[in-house]
Formats: structure tokens, sequence, C-alpha cells
């Protein structure tokens, strides 16, 4: 599709809106499925909203058409995260899959493996889970020890793996392995196999917040297609470090509500709070305070976004994410802590017909968004890249 500017964007705002306005179900209206598990158990109108998004390839707006995206320009794609956000509607092709490996796979993958997987991907058809952590390999990944032996025309992988998002619903892993013991960064490979198959067992892991997203993996002579080994044998560690730039992108990628299809902080304010004569929020402590995550929060979408337009450009993985992490990760648990304060003892609720299912899930937002430091690297290793590798700081436990 063309990019279009000026009048003819306005135009294709007009084509977007008619499409959501004929397709979106009403009863999803306000909605976000995608972030609990009833994901994993999609009504009717779910499935359909997913189909008729997924045929246009507007989950996925700005990947190439060929293999199933929507071939947006960025404008173009705004336009349609605009018109969503304006009906209220949430975009139902996400995931490990969106988030992570198909921007990674698009980059580093052959040409079979992007028409083999990057499709089902744009189209929701297939959940994707991250095998990188391990018992003894959390904040020195590279420290890994699950291992793939050759066998020809495919791997044999035993080992475990810890903190697996979505394990227990995810039809393929994207795995680090080790495939040389003689070396550590350079011993690590980077491949991809299915989840249903007898050697992969998965244990969920109970939170405070009161679901169980992340997973104990057990691989017991889990088999890998070589077909399936992404990059070359023992080159993982470079596609890894490029994911993970994904990852935290994706992580603090929050948009003005409390999540896709969400009411706004300031709507959520007025209703709670009240408003003064003016119109505007009335405790005008909190207004400030609200106004700043917002407007914080918006500065931080634009850098984030030319961040990662910048590093399409680049050869190798940069370290600009780990900043971007720490600050969106503080931004989003603040915006998190305030809808508590605006809900009140409103605010407070587990169960029980008293509460909403918006207050409800405020509470369990709130619990939940305290993972945020914690995955996808912790806040404090974030801090250790910046410092040593942006701004060339000596690491003082070297230097005694």
């Amino acid at each position: 599709m063309a990019d279009f500017g000026g009048t003819d964007l306005e135009a294709f705002r007009g084509e977007v809106r008619t499409w959501v306005e004929a397709n979106f179900p009403a009863a999803l209206k306000g909605k976000n499925p995608m972030q609990v598990e009833e994901r994993n158990t999609p009504t009717p109108d779910m499935e359909a909203w997913r189909k008729a998004v997924g045929s246009k390839g507007w989950g996925t707006p700005t990947w190439p058409k060929e293999y199933g995206g929507g071939g947006l320009s960025s404008a173009e794609a705004r336009v349609v995260q605009g018109e969503f956000a304006r009906a209220r509607a949430y975009n139902p092709i996400g995931g490990m899959g969106v988030m992570m490996f198909g921007p990674t796979l698009l980059e580093y993958g052959t040409e079979a493996q992007k028409q083999e997987h990057i499709p089902p991907i744009c189209r929701g058809e297939i959940a994707w889970c991250q095998g990188f952590s391990e018992p003894g390999a959390g904040s020195d990944l590279a420290g890994l020890q699950t291992k793939a032996e050759d066998k020809g025309d495919h791997f044999v992988i035993n080992g475990q793996k810890i903190w697996t998002s979505g394990a227990q619903w995810a039809d393929w892993c994207f795995c680090l392995v080790r495939t040389d013991t003689s070396k550590k960064h350079e011993g690590i490979s980077f491949v991809l196999f299915t989840m249903h198959q007898k050697g992969v067992e998965t244990r969920p892991i109970p939170l405070i917040a009161g679901s169980s997203p992340f997973c104990e993996v057990f691989l017991t002579d889990a088999l890998a297609d070589k077909k399936n080994l992404v990059g070359p044998l023992n080159g993982g560690w470079t596609i890894a470090k490029r994911l993970l730039q994904h990852e935290r992108s994706g992580l603090t990628g929050a948009g003005g509500g409390l999540g896709s299809g969400g009411k706004p902080i300031e709507q959520l304010a007025k209703e709670y709070v009240g408003v003064d004569e003016e119109g505007r929020i009335a405790d005008s402590d909190l207004r400030t305070r609200l106004i700043n995550n917002v407007m914080n929060m918006r500065a931080f979408q634009q850098t984030a976004v030319r961040a990662m337009v910048e590093a399409r450009g680049n050869a190798s993985p940069g370290n600009t994410t780990s900043i971007m992490k720490n600050a969106g990760t503080s931004l989003i648990q603040e915006r998190h802590e305030m809808a508590l304060e605006i809900m009140g003892h409103q605010g407070l609720g587990w169960e029980g017909d008293d509460f909403s299912a918006e207050e409800l899930g405020a509470v369990r937002g709130w619990l939940f968004g305290k993972a945020f430091t914690i995955f996808g690297g912790s806040s404090e290793v974030q801090s250790n890249i910046v410092s040593k590798r942006i701004l060339g700081l000596p690491d003082l436990t070297q230097s005694k």
C-alpha cells in the first residue's frame, strides 16, 4: 500500500474507520482479553475479530505483506492504531511471536523459515514462548546449560528452562541451547521446536497476582529439526541480544490507557475523583502528578519509536533498550499505583460482587506490574549495561 500523506492519509483513516465499524464486535468494546488467560479460551466474537484483523495484516501493520503483514508505512500504522483506540478495540494479534520472535526472524531467518513461521504469527494462529532463562542462568544468561546434541538432521535437547511465559499455552518455542561446551557466548545456538511433543513438560508457577503465566519447562530428549536452526551454529548469542532488544521495547510500549482497549487514566480519575467547575480533575495534586505521567509516557513512546527505527539500520544489537526498559518500567508502575489511588477503597478488592471487573483488574495489574522490574532483564542488570556499555564506567567489582 502507498505511503499515504496529507489528504491521502485522511482518506486511509476513513477507510480504516469504516472497516473497524463493520468488523469489530460490539460485545468486545473496551475489553482486552489479550492481557488475561481468557485469550486462551476465545469466544466466537474474539475468534471473528482475530480472523478479520489477521486477514488484513493489521495486527502486524508494518510487517512485509508477502509474509502476511499489513505492508503499511509507520504513518498508516499509527492511523490503524488510532482508529482501534477510537473504537475501544484491542489488537487481537499479539504475544511473543509479534513482540519478539517475528521481528527477529525477519532479520535473521532464511526465506524458508520466514515463509513457514511468519504468516501464522500475523494471523494469530500460533502461540510462541521463549526458552531463555534457566535455574542457574538468569542474570548471567550466557551461563545456560540446556544442551542440544547434533544427531544429523536434528538436535536432541535436554535441560530445564524457567520463567517461560505462556509455555502451557504455546505451540512453538524459540530457545537458546548449548551446542559447544568449550566456549561460553560462542557456544550457544538459537533453535525452534514444537511444544506438542513427548519430550516437553510444562509446570505453571503461581504468582501473587493470582494467575500463572510463567512456567518451568523440562526438556527430555526433545527434538528440533535442523531446518529450525536460526542463524549459524553457535551464533545464537548475537540473535538473542537482538531479540532482547525487541522484548525490552515491547514490555514498556504500553499505550495511554491501563491496557489496550482500556480507559485512559485521565478518564478513570474523572469518574472516581470527580471534576471541578471547569471540568478538571478535582484533586489538584493528583491532577499534577497524573498529567506529568501522561506527558512522560508520551515522550517515552516517541523516543521508543525513534530508537526502534534507528536500530533497524544497525549491523549489531545496541544497548539503548536498557535505558528504555528502566524508564518505561518506572512509568508503568507509577501509573498502576495511581490507578489504585484513584479508585480508593474500590481499588483494594480481590473478589466479590462489590467490585467491578475493571476494579479487580486494576488490583491484579498493579501486582503483576511489580514483575516488570525483573523479567526481560532486571532493572539492576539494565543499570549495569548502561553503566558499562553506554557510560563507559569501570567495573568496580573487578578493579579491587
